[in-house]
């Protein structure tokens, strides 16, 4: 049954301006994740690899998490350095860094991403070539996927990386392929939420994990999937927050059947973040853009979704990598992190 939502989140999407976000002209850009530093300016956690490889191959085997800045929360953001680069194939995310999302807990920036590793060399493919005929590294590297957490005083870094992931799949669980899609909800006090996506002979699931606080393991809080996307309610892309007395979430549908819109995003709540309910209406988010300058496009695809709040906890902005499409990111001749206000 669906639950009354005193306040939608659709009905706060206002019009994206075409100007903000964060693209770069020879990278493929994704995920994207913002946080304020205390002296106003916005900083952007994203995803970039080179266009000269294909999106979906090229993400598995060169993904490095960058940085860039802002002066108000839509950008446009300008790049200013790479976060996460590749150290070596002997780390276990020596070749990848891809997924970020950061969160601040006391007087430390915490950087959750995944990462992966692989034993071969990188090679840039020439035109005509793929990277799956030059070597079968992608296939490997999407097998070793990984959460991890990098550590820093400032959003400037230095970052501090650890030597083993911070969540793992585990043997002859529903999770034992990977643990990718990291989302976490840093608590008032200071435990961190971990909602997570692992992949299924049935499809994609997701699960929830706790930690003490960043210094502590996190340890998972049901042996078994979140129960609320079993049969074909498959969802992937979480985002969760703290409301005050319970939890929310935005995910991306990946069937249309939560929200009626392929790929749109889906609002649900939870008290424990293990029984979520669907609010109403479910639909936080469509690919049917609204922009500033009075056009409206249906995006590609439209992704990660992230968001920001405002000094009282609401709201402000919404952020999602997009891509011109159609049909998603396989067709898509551009990708970017785009920036929705929300009002409040």
């Amino acid at each position: 049954m669906n639950t009354p939502s005193p306040s939608s989140f659709i009905d706060r999407i206002l019009p994206a301006p075409v100007d903000g976000g964060f693209t770069m002209d020879d990278y493929w850009v994704w995920c994207g994740s913002v946080i304020q530093c205390e002296d106003g300016v916005w900083h952007m956690f994203a995803s970039r690899w080179p266009k000269v490889l294909p999106f979906f191959e090229g993400y598995l085997t060169h993904s490095e998490v960058v940085r860039a800045t802002a002066s108000v929360p839509e950008g446009p953001y300008t790049f200013q350095e790479v976060v996460l680069p590749a150290r070596g194939p002997q780390f276990w995310d020596g070749r990848i860094t891809h997924n970020p999302t950061v969160h601040r807990s006391g007087d430390k920036y915490l950087l959750f991403y995944i990462g992966s590793t692989y034993g071969e060399d990188r090679p840039i493919p020439t035109p005509g070539e793929t990277l799956s005929a030059l070597y079968k590294s992608p296939q490997e590297c999407y097998g070793n996927i990984r959460i991890g957490m990098a550590v820093a005083s400032s959003l400037a870094g230095p970052w501090q990386r650890g030597d083993r992931p911070v969540f793992e799949p585990r043997k002859g669980a529903w999770d034992e392929s990977i643990v990718t899609n990291p989302a976490p909800c840093v608590r008032d006090d200071g435990g961190i939420l971990l909602i997570y996506r692992s992949n299924t002979p049935d499809g994609l699931r997701l699960g929830a994990a706790l930690a003490k606080d960043w210094l502590h393991p996190f340890e998972r809080l049901s042996d078994e999937p979140i129960p609320l996307f079993f049969g074909s309610t498959h969802v992937e892309d979480p985002f969760v927050w703290w409301a005050g007395d319970h939890y929310e979430m935005l995910a991306k549908d990946l069937t249309g059947a939560l929200t009626g819109e392929l790929h749109a995003g889906v609002h649900v709540t939870s008290p424990d973040a293990l029984h979520w309910t669907l609010l109403d209406p479910a639909k936080a988010y469509s690919r049917t853009i609204r922009w500033d300058d009075g056009s409206v496009t249906q995006q590609g695809c439209l992704e990660r979704p992230q968001v920001v709040f405002d000094e009282r906890g609401n709201p402000c902005c919404l952020f999602a990598a997009t891509g011109d499409g159609p049909g998603g990111f396989n067709s898509c001749q551009r990708t970017w992190n785009m920036a929705i206000p929300l009002a409040h």
